[in-house]
């Protein structure tokens, strides 16, 4: 959330921003009924001041004796209650209508972000390792996983509908590993580990600002306002909602957890395998940190190679791109992508993510700290999907995969299957 100051100076820069991110909203509009509460505020205090002094003279008047008084003080007195009765009522409807708006406003973006509509416009910055070349027919991770029985769709379809699988014996072991390694990766970095509520209220969406425009990607718990979180993000930042915290060191937090999506306006896209699943596990990166960007641009490089780190190990062939306007979020300043190859697609796909968002959801959350002259700031906020399975396992199995049908482990995932070198039929 943007402060309404820095809205009612900056109406072009942000209505330019809304359009770029695909945001439906008038900033103008959202002007005028900041205007129009601002002014209904004004007029409800001053009725009410009438009111109080009309209360007053009434009660003079009472003690005096003037009875002519008193039925003159409340004639008036009945005026003002029905005139702020109607004000009241007004400046309720502003109330509603500014938030409405106000909590669609984006937050602003880095100078360096690219201005694009969607992935396509996404730039690439780095790229690292060599595309695999094939001496023999590849097969893609869906074939390999039927072969060797780690990964069953249809029977995921049959339980729980499309866009759901099992995975078995070592496709689950692997989906573990990657994940161990990752924890363990960030445990040495100095990360805090949590065990994280997968059911939040609906208030921890919003301050950390997956709502409202995330509401149809997300699951509700029926008849209750709890929903599946998406990301472990969302119970993370919340933690230190409505505290004042000691960020003297970036707070650094890490969690494994299943995540969950509802997928909804991505009907006939990605449905083949393991891409674009309702539930899969993440683990993800949080960092509280002073709102300086220059400290928080630090940690963005430092989460994303963090990141990169993990792809290594895992030896995989892979990309980072700048995000474009188009497709970043509402809440994110600055964004990088990691892409991964991935033989059947003949194309990088996104595994990874890390955003700077600077103080925008904090404010949102209420997340603040004490400065060294004891005034009180609001945290910048970093986070970074460090691994998500089943994704991973894309690139994991076909990269790997070798002409006698067996799936290489790379070294680094060794000693979370025990011991185990190759995948073989």
């Amino acid at each position: 959330m943007l402060e309404i100051k820095f809205i009612r100076q900056n109406p072009e820069m942000l209505q330019r921003i809304s359009d770029q991110k695909g945001i439906t909203l008038s900033i103008k509009e959202l002007l005028v009924w900041d205007e129009k509460k601002r002014l209904l505020l004004k007029e409800t205090e001053l009725l009410r001041e009438t009111r109080n002094n009309l209360s007053q003279q009434f009660a003079n008047s009472s003690q005096h004796g003037k009875p002519n008084d008193l039925e003159s003080i409340k004639a008036a007195a009945k005026e003002v209650n029905q005139q702020l009765n109607e004000v009241e009522t007004a400046l309720t409807e502003a109330v509603t209508q500014f938030h409405t708006l106000m909590i669609l406003v984006p937050n602003v973006i880095s100078p360096d972000t690219p201005i694009g509509r969607s992935d396509e416009d996404n730039v690439e910055i780095k790229r690292v390792g060599e595309i695999p070349c094939f001496d023999f027919e590849p097969k893609d991770h869906v074939k390999l996983g039927e072969i060797h029985a780690i990964i069953d769709i249809p029977r995921g379809v049959k339980v729980a509908g499309k866009r759901n699988y099992f995975l078995k014996g070592n496709g689950l072991f692997l989906h573990r590993a990657v994940q161990q390694l990752t924890l363990d990766l960030l445990a040495d970095r100095g990360f805090t580990a949590l065990d994280v509520p997968l059911m939040v209220r609906g208030a921890a969406l919003s301050n950390t600002a997956f709502f409202p425009l995330g509401v149809d990607q997300t699951f509700k718990i029926a008849e209750e306002d709890k929903w599946l979180v998406g990301t472990s993000e969302v119970p993370m930042v919340s933690y230190y909602s409505d505290e004042i915290i000691d960020v003297t060191e970036p707070i650094k937090l890490a969690a494994i957890s299943a995540c969950f999506r509802s997928e909804i306006g991505a009907a006939g896209k990605d449905v083949h395998g393991l891409y674009r699943v309702h539930q899969f596990a993440k683990v993800e990166q949080v960092i509280l940190c002073e709102n300086d960007p220059l400290v928080s641009e630090r940690i963005l490089q430092e989460i994303t190679q963090n990141a990169e780190e993990i792809m290594q190990l895992l030896e995989l062939p892979y990309r980072i791109v700048a995000v474009c306007t188009g497709d970043m979020s509402q809440k994110t300043y600055k964004q990088y992508d990691i892409e991964t190859w991935m033989p059947s697609r003949q194309a990088y796909g996104e595994t990874h993510s890390s955003s700077n968002l600077h103080d925008f959801q904090a404010r949102r959350s209420n997340i603040r700290y004490r400065t060294a002259d004891g005034t009180l700031q609001y945290c910048h906020t970093l986070n970074n999907t460090a691994v998500a399975s089943p994704r991973i396992l894309i690139p994991l199995l076909e990269n790997h995969q070798e002409a006698d049908g067996s799936i290489r482990i790379p070294k680094a995932l060794q000693k979370y299957m025990n011991g185990l070198e190759r995948i073989t039929i």
